[in-house]
Formats: structure tokens, sequence, C-alpha cells
């Protein structure tokens, strides 16, 4: 069946940052029931896939060396797992391996030992079962988790201010259910704000706040503004910028996000939106949706000064490179079949090696006409090049969109983890169908 179309509503709520889950003395621990249930979504009793009954669930709060230990419930009526996105972890065990299977009705404990080096920002937490990702994704099984350290790299006067959990999920919608099958990614989506339509933002007029934008969707693009107001970046999936940066709008494909920091605009009212977005002529065209209302009310404040430098960053382009690799996206003229290096997915083949404590460059080539979304598991790359024009380094990043009929190159370092791992295309749907490849890291 066809979803119904997008649901819209009038501000009536506040924005709700998502419950927490601490860690405590370096451990956070906690258990996660995965059932399908019903919500309140959006003004209605929906069925949805929810991780604690929540369709927005906790994030999952952490610092740097800390240690996780999730007992995960599985109550679904098929497998499932975890994943924790763009995260500098183990592939393997017990840890974010996503090679496992929790059938239903199983606990497993999921273990992770976090670097002293892991970098502060903002990642999520969503399930990887190969042909199901998206799916469960869709269904609404995605929440947040944070790594604090940010304020580490901002000026004095910044740090504790107001920061706001910005979580963009979208669901389409049959009846009074979330659709999870034959899911069709230009369709008709309800986008949502930390599981809320419309809610409203407040600020006051010249208030410095960080908000974590985070595209926690199965398959959609976001391109984020606020009419008036810059974007100032200070992390982009998870790593924090050598040089804070402003824009006026971010495309944030599924599974990247930004912190930024956003000035609250003269009194009055103002519309987070996303823009029209068009991702090739195989591929999709997003329209304009309003997102959040902001409210900027009360007392002026006087802008804080922004910082410029910000956080130490690799630069990868002056490193020695071991091995050059190419990674070609292609996929059937009906946009249903994928493949990497004109091979669908199979878990029991090796794709890729590479070697521990060695820098790599790659070269994603894109032989389709629409955009495709890389990413990679267990390590973050910096990108030098798209279509032959040189990108300025703010920084790592796990998520990066290329173009239709273009390239990008990359170069990434295996640090620490030795283990199989996975790249694939993060539009879940494109995933799912085959656009995924194994990685060999060898010590």
């Amino acid at each position: 069946m066809s979803p119904s179309p997008a649901l819209t509503a009038r501000t009536t709520e506040d924005l709700r940052d998502p419950p927490q889950i601490l860690s405590r003395n370096g451990l956070l621990r906690t258990r996660i029931v995965v059932e399908r249930k019903k919500v309140r979504l959006a003004g209605r009793d929906l069925w949805a896939l929810t991780y604690n009954g929540m369709y927005m669930p906790p994030t999952l709060r952490l610092r740097p060396g800390d240690r996780m230990e999730i007992s995960f419930d599985n109550k679904l009526d098929h497998q499932t797992n975890l994943h924790v996105h763009g995260m500098h972890v183990s592939p393997v065990g017990n840890s974010d391996n996503v090679f496992l299977k929790i059938e239903p009705g199983k606990t497993f404990t999921y273990k992770y030992t976090f670097p002293k080096s892991l970098e502060p920002g903002t990642y999520w937490y969503h399930p990887h079962p190969h042909t199901f990702s998206a799916a469960q994704t869709a269904g609404g099984m995605a929440g947040l988790i944070v790594v604090d350290g940010l304020d580490e790299y901002l000026p004095a006067p910044l740090r504790g201010i107001t920061e706001r959990v910005v979580a963009l999920k979208d669901f389409q919608l049959v009846g009074d259910q979330i659709k999870t099958t034959k899911l069709k990614i230009g369709a008709p989506t309800t986008r949502t704000v930390n599981g809320q339509l419309n809610p409203r933002i407040r600020i006051r007029p010249g208030e410095t706040q960080l908000w974590r934008l985070a595209n926690i969707g199965a398959n959609i693009f976001y391109k984020v503004t606020l009419p008036g107001t810059e974007f100032h970046v200070v992390a982009k999936d998870g790593y924090p910028v050598n040089k804070v940066y402003s824009v006026h709008s971010l495309v944030i494909p599924a599974g990247a996000r930004y912190d930024v920091l956003v000035q609250g605009p003269k009194a009055g009212v103002s519309e987070l939106r996303t823009l029209p977005y068009n991702t090739g002529k195989a591929g999709n065209q997003f329209p304009r949706a309003t997102l959040a209302t902001v409210r900027s009310e009360g007392e002026p404040m006087r802008p804080a000064a922004l910082p410029t430098a910000f956080a130490p960053v690799d630069d990868l382009a002056k490193e020695a490179v071991a091995g050059r690799k190419t990674v070609t996206f292609t996929e059937n003229k009906a946009g249903t079949l994928f493949y990497i290096n004109h091979k669908r997915f199979d878990h029991s083949r090796i794709d890729f090696r590479a070697k521990l404590n060695t820098v790599e460059e790659w070269t994603i080539k894109n032989d389709s006409d629409e955009v495709h979304s890389f990413h990679i598991h267990t390590n973050d790359f910096q990108v030098l090049r798209i279509n032959g024009k040189p990108k300025i380094n703010y920084g790592l990043q796990d998520t990066a969109d290329v173009p239709p009929r273009g390239n990008m190159v990359i170069r990434i370092r295996f640090l620490d983890y030795p283990g199989k791992t996975v790249l694939h295309c993060h539009i879940l749907n494109h995933e799912d169908a085959g656009m995924m490849a194994v990685l060999q890291i060898d010590k």
C-alpha cells in the first residue's frame, strides 16, 4: 500500500530532549528491549518498532575511555542486531559486530571499550542486520549517542550553554502503522524532530545554543536551514573541526550529524526547514518541509564571540600511502539491485583488505545517476577531492555523498582495531539490496 500524505501540524509543544542514560564511574550499563509497540506520535497512536517502548529512545551519554554494556533483548518476530554508528571501537566479538544475529526471543550482552582518543560529538545507534536494516530503522529503531568533551574546545563563555538534540526521524504512514516493507524512498514521509511534529525551539535574541543535528532515518536527505540565521559548525560526524565554519544550509544524508552553534535571531518566529533537494535523475526529489518553529523571545543577550580555531585534527594528506583502492557503486537499470565493484554483498566473502596502522587512499566512484552516501565502519576518513576539486580539511567524517557519475578521493587510517568490518551506501534501501562490502583489517 502507498503511504498516506505527510502529516503537518501547527506548533503546540516545546521541543523535548529524549531521556538520557549516563555513564557512571566510566561505565554505561543499560538494557534495550526491542519490540513492536503502539506509540503516541504526531497526535496519533501508531504501531512502531521501538527501543524500550519509545519512538525516540534514550540518548546514551558517555565520555572518551568509558565502557558500555547493553543487555539487548529481542522481542521482535525476526532477527536484529545493534550498530553504534560512527564510533571508533572494535568491530568483532560482542562489540560493534554487525555480523551478529540476535534471533527472536534471545537476549545478548554487548560490551564496548572505547579508547581515550574517542572524539567528542554526536553519534547514533540503529539495527544493521543485512536485508532488514532499512525496515527496522524506518520503523523507528534509532537513537542518539553523545560523547561529551566538546566543551574543552569552546571558549569559557560558551561552556555549559543550552544544548539541544535535534534528531531528524521520518516515517511513512499506512493506516495506524509505520510502513516497514517495500519502502519507496521518494514516497510521502512525515518528518519529526525528537519524534515530535513541528515542535517549538525557544532561544533568546543573541543567545548562543549548541544544536546536535542528526539524520537518524533510513533513507531520506535533509537540506536544513533556519532563514536569516547561520549554522556555525563545530563537529561533523562526531569529529570536532579544526576551524569553525559558517553556512546557511546543511545537506544531511541518512546517518550524518553536525554539531552547530546557533545564535538567537531578533525577537520573533522563524521556521527550521528542510529545502527541496534532488539526488539525481535516477534518484529522488525531496520537497520542502517545516521541521520546527523557532521562537526567539525574552531578554536579549549580547551575542558571544564565536571561536574560529577549534580542535586539532589529523591531516592524512601529509601521510605516506600504503595502498590504493577503487570502490565503484553501480545499480541495475530498474534501481532494484545495487553493487560495489559489480558484486552484491556476501558476508562470507572478503572484498577488501587493509593493514592496521597504515593509511590508504581510496577512490569512490559513482557510476549511477543518483547520489550514493559512502559510509565505513570502525575508522573515519578524510575527503581530499570530489570530482577532482580539492576539499578543505576541517576534520574526519564517516559519511559522505558521492555525486551521480562522479567520484570522491578519500584517505583512511586504520587504527587500533583489527578484524572484519563493512563499508556501504548509507541509503539503507541500497545497502539492503546489495550495496555493501566486507573489509578485513589485518594486524
